[in-house]
């Protein structure tokens, strides 16, 4: 028989500083990896197996560990103990140890039971929102075509008059179990019987209308609670308002997928608003006032004069109301300073006469060789 290290860490492949979680993970590494199953029934690779459970047995108990960090293997095995592995002794069950290595598996004495009716599956829908009933909620009509109970039978999917039996295959629990022996006894998987579909029921007698099912599709409305704040993207889930479960199940959940429609007005980002709005150079030069579009009424904004384009204008807490917690974000207006085009001979002569008493050099008027061929004659 293998010699059993006195290092239950190193039989893990851990240091002594590791977690409960590490250990634990450690273990099942190992336990995959040198059980007999997995190995043909190798009896080095049985008694590899042996001793990573018998360590792991003991580092999982917090006293055993303790025992062990400060005394060795003499403070959990007592003073007889030996490296054989005949010489540990397992005082926890070893179910225990199944139960972190094999989680869909139980003793012999079976730990599988009938489950509860089963809930329906999810369904989703989308749900198109514009940008002002998502900055402040709003309550949307929603049509889903859902799985839903049958009225003619209850659910049961029985034909009226009788009732669905007990199956035989699995007798009721929806259950099937298989029982194997391994090294460490009786090891039992259980799967959802084919028959009854892990229903425990078969019915003699279907119902005419779902044909056994105990469901029927159907187009059914309701009133969704949108949020203030949400974004486009965002998903409601609604507990409960979903496809009807099997044979009186509960529904499940309705997902519902919000679609925020582009507003011109607008651009947004997180709960904050962004807006353009175009000056003329006269306007950005001697200042005027512009009247902005917000969610709400529009608001007057003064434009101080010599403004330059580029310019933003915070107009805070006219964004976006926060999703999850009080305020609102705020609306940012960028200014953009237009350049003239298409004037006419009047004002193209007011502008000359602007440069000049600014002291400006410009382009010559249309049909001169323009301000360059000015300029070279100059220092001809």
């Amino acid at each position: 028989m293998a010699e059993m290290s006195s290092d239950l860490y190193g039989l893990l492949g851990v240091s002594p500083s590791a977690t409960d979680d590490e250990i634990k993970r450690a273990y099942r590494k190992k336990a995959r990896q040198h059980h007999p199953d997995a190995n043909g029934g190798d009896p080095e690779s049985e008694a590899l197996f042996k001793q990573v459970s018998m360590a792991y047995e003991v580092l999982r108990d917090p006293e055993k560990r303790a025992r062990y960090d400060r005394f060795g293997p003499e403070g959990v095995f007592g003073q007889g103990y030996t490296s054989s592995t005949s010489g540990f002794n397992f005082e926890g069950g070893i179910g225990d140890l199944f139960d972190a290595f094999f989680s869909n598996m139980a003793g012999a004495s079976g730990r599988g039971a009938r489950r509860g009716p089963q809930p329906g599956p999810d369904a989703e829908v989308r749900l198109n929102l514009t940008l002002i009933e998502a900055a402040f909620g709003a309550k949307k009509e929603l049509s889903v075509r859902v799985l839903v109970t049958c009225e003619t039978c209850s659910g049961s999917g029985a034909a009226p008059g009788t009732t669905p039996v007990s199956c035989l295959d699995c007798k009721g629990t929806g259950e099937i179990r298989r029982i194997r022996q391994s090294l460490l006894g009786q090891v039992v998987t259980s799967v959802a019987c084919g028959t009854c579909r892990g229903l425990g029921e078969t019915i003699a007698s279907p119902c005419a209308t779902c044909r056994g099912e105990g469901l029927r599709l159907d187009d059914r409305s309701m009133v969704v609670d949108v949020p203030a704040g949400v974004e486009d993207g965002s998903t409601l889930r609604l507990a409960g308002r979903g496809p009807a479960g099997p044979r009186g199940g509960p529904n499940g959940s309705l997902f519902v997928h919000l679609v925020v429609e582009p507003d011109p007005r607008f651009e947004r980002s997180g709960d904050d608003l962004h807006a353009t709005y175009h000056l003329t150079m006269v306007q950005a030069a001697l200042g005027t006032e512009i009247v902005v579009d917000t969610l709400e009424e529009p608001r007057r904004v003064e434009v101080a004069a010599g403004t330059q384009g580029g310019h933003v204008v915070r107009l805070k807490g006219a964004g976006v109301p926060h999703l999850r917690g009080r305020g609102r974000g705020d609306l940012f207006v960028h200014l953009v300073v237009d350049t003239p085009v298409g004037i006419d001979g009047p004002q193209e002569e007011l502008l000359r006469q602007f440069a000049a008493a600014r002291g400006e050099d410009v382009a010559t008027a249309t049909g001169n060789d323009g301000v360059f061929s000015k300029l070279r004659s100059a220092f001809s």
